[in-house]
């Protein structure tokens, strides 16, 4: 397998741990988003979205594919490689994991993304104050939905659903680094930051976080 990732991109994060938690070797192949790499022809013949993270793989079945969207990455790897399983094995399970992810996924994540950030500063002229404020209001506010989907609900347990981590927390730790990084307040989601904490007690997180990327700066 090869991963094309960039050390910050949460996306790619959330993909290195669930690797990580599947036990898989893969070729870390860098992509660097602030260099605008992920713009060349090179990288858009392999992601037509040019976006990180990118998964090639060797299907058994079909050969070599690349896959992208890193929820979808997940579920294949999921899928295709059983053990430990990131997914509960009951539907309702399943549905409320995937409420988690989605609740940060596509209700966080994309209004933080670096092209949005860009676009703030480069075609409507926002300040750097104000692209903060902006980054700042949408996370806390994001990540206070989380917690009230977590905090005293019957499933939640040492992890986001149970005692041992899955997709729900392979998609919450990526975005708690970024709160960290741009200093949003975390101090209102105190079961999101217990579980945050178990999280990076596991080799899985701790081995794949930012600093440990070969492309840290």
């Amino acid at each position: 397998m090869r991963l094309y990732s960039y050390f910050r991109s949460s996306a790619s994060f959330r993909v290195r741990i669930a690797l990580a938690l599947k036990k898989l070797d893969y070729e870390y192949v860098a992509i660097q988003l602030v260099k605008n790499e992920q713009l060349q022809p090179a990288f858009r013949a392999i992601a037509a979205s040019q976006l990180v993270p990118a998964l090639v793989v060797d299907d058994p079945a079909q050969g070599e594919a690349t896959l992208t969207q890193s929820l979808a990455i997940i579920e294949y790897l999921d899928e295709a490689f059983p053990e430990p399983p990131l997914l509960p094995a009951d539907a309702l399970g399943r549905a409320r994991v995937r409420a988690l992810a989605l609740d940060i996924a596509c209700e966080i994540h994309p209004l933080d993304n670096l092209r949005v950030l860009r676009y703030l500063q480069r075609e409507l002229k926002v300040s750097d104050d104000d692209k903060d404020r902006w980054y700042r209001h949408w996370v806390e506010t994001g990540l206070d939905v989380v917690e009230r989907g977590l905090a005293d609900h019957p499933s939640t347990g040492r992890f986001c659903h149970g005692d041992r981590p899955g997709l729900a927390d392979c998609v919450l730790v990526p975005q708690i680094f970024n709160a960290q990084r741009m200093q949003c307040r975390l101090d209102h989601v105190p079961t999101v930051m217990r579980i945050f904490a178990a999280c990076m007690a596991e080799p899985a997180f701790a081995q794949t976080q930012p600093s440990a990327c070969p492309d840290a700066a």
